[in-house]
């Protein structure tokens, strides 16, 4: 069941995003609990020294991942 729950939120998200309608989970984070059947919230807030997000970002070309390179990972 888990797949078509959250096949279902990703598949509503991409179509309010497309539409324009709606309230988008934008800097919201949906998880989902299985086993309890409850679904929590929380909100997100972007980090301005994010180097890929923030006010000034370095990161510019996401073509490290091409290779399998992670962006964030940790050294």
């Amino acid at each position: 069941m888990l797949p078509g729950v959250v096949g279902l939120v990703q598949a509503t998200e991409a179509v309010k995003l497309l539409l324009g309608i709606g309230e988008p989970l934008v800097g919201r984070l949906l998880t989902y609990d299985a086993l309890g059947m409850r679904f929590r919230e929380v909100k997100l807030r972007r980090d301005p020294k994010c180097p890929l997000c923030g006010t000034s970002p370095t990161i510019k070309d996401l073509s490290i991942h091409v290779d399998g390179g992670a962006a964030c990972a940790i050294g």
